[in-house]
């Protein structure tokens, strides 16, 4: 099997002055230029969604806002990372934060929703939410509302062998709780897993 390098990033950033600074990835180096301005596009447009997101209607009350990213996996052609962004607006009573993150399949150069990580026609929406119960319960998690099933396009990213679901603030439980995530071992999924796909890719041996 041939080596596959880890994705050359660079860090970008935005800044609005002293309280306000955005800073986000950006591919560098890729063989395929083609691949790699898509993939900094798609970072860059979520960026600003994310900024768009917390401005709103009131941009002249933004008092603080930081904007940080982590790279969760950056191995086997698979590039998947998480964007926040916090940002507290005049006499609130506290600030408020954001999360998204993107996976990229390298190897066939798009990003990928939840969906394309398993085989079409799978029934991935059941068996995830089922396997979030279990944690709600084993957990002991206090929810503010009764959680039935997954959106079709979750939050997630992808860690070493493992997809981690997770919900935003207030999304299912209270905010002192934070973000809400359930790591879910590839090989608890596998029979539904796209073997071509990213989670596939990751949850080979060799």
């Amino acid at each position: 099997m041939p080596i596959i390098l880890p994705v050359n990033i660079k860090t970008a950033s935005i800044s609005g002055g002293p309280n306000k600074r955005v800073i986000y990835p950006q591919v560098i180096g890729m063989q395929n230029h083609n691949t790699e301005k898509l993939f900094n596009r798609t970072i860059v447009n979520q960026t600003q969604e994310l900024i768009n997101q917390q401005v709103g209607n009131m941009p002249t009350t933004v008092e603080e806002m930081l904007g940080l990213y982590e790279i969760k996996n950056n191995q086997r052609n698979v590039l998947s990372l998480s964007l926040s962004n916090y940002t507290y607006h005049y006499h609130a009573a506290h600030g408020m934060t954001y999360i998204k993150s993107l996976t990229f399949d390298v190897e066939q150069a798009k990003s990928c929703e939840l969906k394309d990580l398993f085989k079409p026609g799978s029934n991935y929406i059941q068996r995830l939410s089922k396997i979030i119960k279990e944690q709600i319960v084993e957990r002991k998690i206090q929810l503010i509302t009764d959680f039935t099933v997954i959106k079709p396009n979750q939050d997630y990213y992808i860690a070493d062998k493992s997809l981690v679901i997770y919900f935003q603030l207030y999304e299912i439980t209270p905010y002192v709780y934070g973000f809400p995530m359930f790591p879910i071992s590839d090989y608890d999924i596998q029979n539904i897993i796209d073997e071509m796909g990213p989670l596939g890719r990751m949850a080979e041996n060799n």
